[in-house]
């Protein structure tokens, strides 16, 4: 199985201070899937760096052909919404700490 990672950048950059009631409940839809894809073994890690100008999130995971990555990304409910303009990158971990991955 192939490692896959997508970053994620918010179209509307102040929606990190100050999202209207929409972004927040697609990005908790956003949330719901992450932990979705986590439960069925899908995902190995995702995150997003905490400043507030310039912020993005990756989302590193596993599928068999860029098709199925693609799959996986478009199927984010943030990304699905247009919230977040989303890009995808064929990835492989080096190095991780124990029970991190595999």
């Amino acid at each position: 199985m192939a490692q896959w990672l997508y970053r994620i950048v918010p179209v509307r950059p102040a929606m990190v201070a100050d999202p209207t009631e929409r972004e927040d409940e697609i990005v908790g839809a956003h949330f719901s899937y992450l932990v979705e894809l986590r439960d069925r073994g899908i995902l190995i890690l995702a995150g997003r760096t905490q400043e507030q100008v310039g912020t993005f999130g990756i989302t590193i995971f596993e599928a068999e052909d860029e098709d199925a990555a693609r799959a996986v990304m478009m199927s984010d409910p943030a990304v699905a919404a247009g919230v977040f303009e989303a890009s995808l990158h064929p990835y492989a971990i080096a190095v991780a700490r124990e029970g991190l991955v595999g």
